[in-house]
């Protein structure tokens, strides 16, 4: 596609560039020209690029639309729980331990591979290694997860979770006594003493918003129902652990002990973070109905439960 020129109006003269692009780009949601931006595809005469850049009266910005990459990665015969599917979406239940997309030491055994399997008819958008991506969960979360099926669906999925427009619930196992109602509002950025972690205390961070809605205590622990108002990396983990409560059996930050009490044996089973995307509430793209997923505990996480004091089965 040739590039595209947008002339700023004077009346978005001061505005962020990101802004301007998703006034004059039809489809394309801010995160969605944030990449753009961030990958060399727009240029204006004589300015270095950013996208907080302030846009000029009568300035001449220019745009390449790279095309739509068809994904190549091969599809796996991967166990894969489709929980919903139609024309435009995809909803899953994804099992812990399985990556999202390939990357480093992954181009294999992802759920992109077992997507490729499964559905044929995937979004290209998200590129060669993440068709049909529009949110993922970590390698040790299950739960329930969207994908999108076409383009428009991709592009109006993106929109929804960038404009916060989705909601999440989580269920959390962490240490010590947290209370309904807490909420963690703190910024997240990467760690800049370990680039694989993720830190509330980043010097380069973003907003980051999360709530306890239920508690549930036991001995020494606290079960957790959890909404977060944004997507950031790790978001949840970080915050828990930020505040002294981190998830239980999450290595990463903070959330394994060696020793623990007798009656508290069965947590030393879990293997992983004890996290699980429990609900997903989202617009459908096409015709607008919302529509809420939920999926339950799987059994690692449940057995770990039923080992603990003072949980009973009418819980």
């Amino acid at each position: 596609m040739p590039p595209i020129a947008f002339t700023v109006p004077s009346d978005f003269s001061g505005q962020r560039l990101d802004r301007f692009l998703v006034s004059v780009l039809e489809g394309r949601s801010r995160s969605q020209v944030q990449k753009l931006i961030a990958d060399g595809h727009v240029s204006i005469q004589g300015r270095d690029i950013r996208a907080n850049l302030p846009v000029r009266d009568g300035e001449q910005v220019t745009v390449e639309i790279p095309d739509v990459v068809p994904a190549t990665i091969a599809g796996e015969a991967l166990p894969l729980e489709i929980v919903y599917q139609d024309a435009d979406v995809a909803v899953l239940n994804k099992p812990a331990g399985l990556v999202v997309h390939p990357g480093a030491g992954h181009s294999s055994g992802t759920l992109v591979n077992a997507l490729l399997h499964h559905i044929t008819d995937l979004s290209g958008i998200g590129g060669e290694s993440r068709p049909g991506i529009v949110h993922r969960l970590d390698r040790g979360t299950s739960g329930v997860m969207v994908v999108a099926k076409n383009d428009a669906a991709h592009q109006e999925l993106s929109r929804q979770f960038q404009d916060r427009e989705v909601e999440k619930e989580y269920i959390a196992l962490v240490w010590g006594v947290v209370q309904a109602g807490r909420r963690i509002d703190a910024a997240i950025g990467r760690d800049p003493a370990n680039r694989q972690k993720m830190s509330a205390r980043a010097k380069h961070a973003r907003s980051a918003v999360t709530r306890i809605t239920r508690a549930h205590h036991l001995p020494g622990v606290t079960l957790c129902q959890v909404a977060i108002h944004t997507g950031r990396t790790h978001q949840i983990r970080v915050h828990l652990s930020a505040i002294g409560h981190p998830i239980v059996g999450d290595s990463v930050y903070g959330g394994v002990r060696r020793r623990v009490a007798g009656d508290l044996r069965a947590l030393l089973r879990l293997e992983r973070p004890f996290l699980h995307a429990e609900r997903l509430a989202f617009t459908h793209p096409r015709d607008h109905r919302r529509m809420e997923f939920t999926v339950p505990l799987p059994a690692d996480l449940m057995s770990v439960l039923e080992g603990l004091p003072g949980w009973g089965h009418d819980e």
